[in-house]
């Protein structure tokens, strides 16, 4: 069986990701869709509005064969580790090609420029030592390193999903793989969008933001989600960080200097800041400004802020973004199970369907994360990871 794999987070599932699944499909013509998805906690340091088995249900029912879980320690990361999780799942998965959504460029082009860089990676080095100390985030440094060496190359790595695309790339490049490159250049809305406007595709941010300030019932995103995602998005709960303000804040309050200290990216006396800053703060927004710097990006804050919350420490965090140690299934086709049957005996990391005594140190900052997740809900009995298995979808 062909497949193709899509590397994803829903939050929430809307017609853009509708598009990209079934351009996939189209420019792979594969037989079965993988999807590697994040967990509870995400990206951009953000609690995912809805669960992992709601978003992984939402995939299954548009177009996904098979959805995995991303683990947390790669999927509330900058975009390096966050593909290293992702391209690893789906080679551990023996996926035939990989699809993702671009602002530009061709698969091929995406190669092309991740073989330069690492050809040339100690030329970069040198040439990212000139831009270390300017003042930018780190990604804006990497790009002008890059673009000092390669003046000429055609991939604008400021725009988010070019980012992501060059490190899946890479990381294929990393690991010697066959898997194929394919891109789905981006539909209508652009990543950081705020406005849904008079369009049937937007971006999530905007939907995040109409979910959260409503201007007549959700009749803006009724527009941009398919039909019974949007029946559950405006009859259920979904959560964001004001959900965790309070949690976060305790953690911070009762911490001590050096186990802050511990946490995983709190470097340079960042533990001072954060120890003082807390006591100003009354919401969680209003923290952010207070931490913000032209260094720190409200992104980075947020990852920091999730590293805290779920207690990820430096030492755990780094033998555990050293290799995917199972593969995590949430749920599964007709096409998908049979997919799982066919490869199971090829698999050279454990496959979990559902947790137990024997398993769980394999998964255990996913279970650490899920406990987490569900303080924030008002419905805190339903199990995020023990005696939970795949969604079976006919």
């Amino acid at each position: 069986m062909k497949s193709c794999g899509v590397i994803v987070e829903y939050n929430p599932f809307h017609n853009g990701h509708l598009y990209h699944l079934e351009q996939a499909k189209k420019t792979t013509n594969c037989d079965v869709l993988i999807a590697v998805m994040s967990g509870n906690f995400l990206q951009r340091g953000e609690p995912a509005l809805f669960d992992k088995w709601t978003r992984a249900e939402m995939a299954l029912n548009h177009g996904a064969d098979l959805v995995v879980e991303l683990p947390v320690q790669f999927s509330v990361q900058s975009a390096d580790y966050f593909a290293k999780g992702g391209v690893a799942l789906l080679q551990a998965l023996k996926c035939d090609s990989l699809c993702f959504g671009s602002e530009e460029g061709t698969g091929t082009d995406f190669k092309r420029l991740a073989n330069q860089v690492e050809e040339k990676r100690v030329v970069i080095d040198e040439a990212f030592q000139n831009f270390k100390n300017n003042g930018s985030s780190y990604p804006v440094q990497m790009n002008q390193a890059i673009k000092s060496v390669f003046p000429t190359h055609s991939i604008d790595l400021m725009q988010p999903n070019n980012m992501l695309g060059f490190s899946y790339a890479k990381e294929i490049i990393k690991a010697q793989s066959s898997m194929e490159i394919k891109t789905v250049k981006r539909h209508l809305a652009q990543f950081h969008d705020e406005s849904i406007e008079e369009k049937t595709i937007a971006s999530a941010t905007a939907i995040r933001k109409e979910l959260f300030n409503p201007s007549d019932s959700f009749k803006e995103i009724q527009k941009v989600v398919p039909e019974d995602v949007f029946q559950f998005i405006s009859t259920t709960e979904y959560v964001d960080w004001e959900n965790y303000w309070e949690l976060l804040k305790y953690r911070l309050t009762t911490m001590s200097l050096s186990d802050l200290r511990g946490i995983y990216q709190v470097n340079e006396g960042l533990e001072f800041r954060l120890k003082e800053k807390v006591k100003e703060a009354f919401a969680f927004n209003e923290f952010i400004q207070l931490i913000k710097s032209k260094r720190l990006t409200w992104v980075k804050i947020q990852r920091l802020f999730c590293y805290i919350l779920l207690n990820l420490t430096k030492v755990e965090m780094a033998e555990k973004v050293k290799q995917v140690e199972a593969i995590r299934v949430l749920g599964f086709t007709k096409k998908g199970q049979e997919y799982l049957k066919i490869k199971k005996k090829q698999l050279e990391i454990p496959l979990l369907t559902n947790i137990n005594q024997k398993n769980q140190h394999l998964v255990e900052l996913d279970i650490r994360a899920g406990l987490v997740y569900q303080m924030g809900k008002i419905d805190q009995k339903i199990n995020q990871d023990y005696r939970r298995y795949p969604i079976r979808k006919k």
